[in-house]
């Protein structure tokens, strides 16, 4: 009697089920109607940032049509605390939108117009002379706010365009051997046209590389140019001067930045950010490949993009998303390529779609 009962027992504990690990999903493979099972479960509340971003896109979609990948990209970046170039043709709304979603956050906005005889100095601040005091006084420059648009930044000599460095990376400046630190959050947009290059200086491998992400603009859709117009055709002074809500607060910014951390990320998407960049370096189309800061990046802003959907783990599709913004502007095509009329996103889109993905 007592081994038949044990053996009930233990067919008892082999008929149950068997706990689900918490980081994966309910079914162990893939489904149609499941995606991303396997992949994680969604244990970490990130609705805060999910319904934030959508609170953004409402307020800036008051006044812009379209552009949703370039929002999409510029809140991910700022998320992951890194800062955004905005590279496009005139007219296409790049300062409009940075203005816009700066306006979204209860935090101050400086912007700076580069012109080709700005001074570190009108940037960064200069020291000047108290006779009062007998003292030298710091007088802080326009960067020394939250967020920052610098308009035209090719426009600037080379001599400004490096007085950015330290404070793009380091989150502080330097002047005569004092170190002043900025304010959190401190977040940069710059933008620049892909024409009209006479008079501009082209940004060093060194600066470009201070931006977490590059974000290319094209032309609205046909469906968009017609909206735009409709929208505007007879109070277009009412429309640009909408207001623009108070979305996020310093508080919230640090919440979501702390949730974006805790993403989960399994650690063969971080062997596949580790293969994308690797193949960058050993490229024959690439004259220069990517460094680890970006694959980190693509790590932090992947993390962003989960976490903005409304989800708490990173899937191949988040990198493959970020890949481009991330690298376009990290890596150099070899001189014959390009002579050849390749673009940075056709060798990109190669090595995503030659690298096996995980599964």
């Amino acid at each position: 009697m007592e081994i038949d009962e044990t053996k009930n027992e233990n067919n008892a504990q082999e008929e149950s089920p068997k706990p689900q690990d918490p980081l994966l999903g309910d079914q162990e493979t893939p489904t149609q109607e499941n995606p991303y099972a396997g992949w994680g479960r969604n244990r970490l509340d990130v609705s805060l940032i999910s319904e934030s971003v959508e609170q953004v896109k409402a307020e800036i979609g008051k006044v812009i049509i379209g552009q949703q990948t370039m929002i999409d990209q510029i809140l991910a970046a700022f998320f992951s605390d890194g800062h955004v170039l905005l590279e496009g043709v005139p007219g296409i709304a790049k300062t409009l939108t940075a203005k816009l979603i700066a306006q979204t956050l209860d935090v101050d906005f400086s912007r700076i117009q580069f012109t080709p005889d700005l001074m570190p100095s009108d940037v960064i601040g200069t020291t000047v002379y108290n006779m009062k005091s007998s003292e030298f006084n710091f007088n802080a420059g326009p960067v020394f706010s939250n967020i920052i648009l610098i308009d035209e930044i090719n426009r600037a000599p080379a001599k400004t365009q490096s007085a950015l460095f330290e404070v793009m990376e380091e989150h502080q400046v330097t002047v005569d051997g004092v170190t002043y630190p900025m304010e959190y959050p401190f977040f940069v947009m710059a933008t620049q046209n892909p024409i009209e290059q006479e008079g501009t200086y082209k940004l060093p491998e060194a600066q470009l590389d201070r931006f977490l992400v590059k974000i290319n603009l094209e032309y609205p859709s046909l469906q968009e140019e017609k909206e735009i117009l409709f929208r505007f055709k007879n109070d277009f002074q009412q429309k640009v001067k909408a207001e623009v809500g108070k979305v996020f607060t310093v508080t919230q910014v640090k919440k979501c930045r702390a949730l974006i951390e805790q993403v989960h990320m399994e650690d063969s998407l971080l062997e596949y950010i580790a293969a994308i960049i690797h193949d960058t370096r050993n490229n024959g189309d690439l004259y220069l490949g990517a460094s680890p800061r970006a694959s980190l990046a693509m790590m932090r802003l992947s993390k962003a993009i989960a976490a903005m959907s409304g989800r708490d783990f990173v899937t191949p599709e988040d990198i493959q998303y970020v890949a481009y913004p991330v690298l376009n502007h990290r890596v150099i095509l070899q001189p014959e390529r390009e002579m050849e009329g390749f673009e940075t996103k056709d060798v990109i889109w190669d090595i995503i779609q030659k690298i096996e993905v995980p599964r």
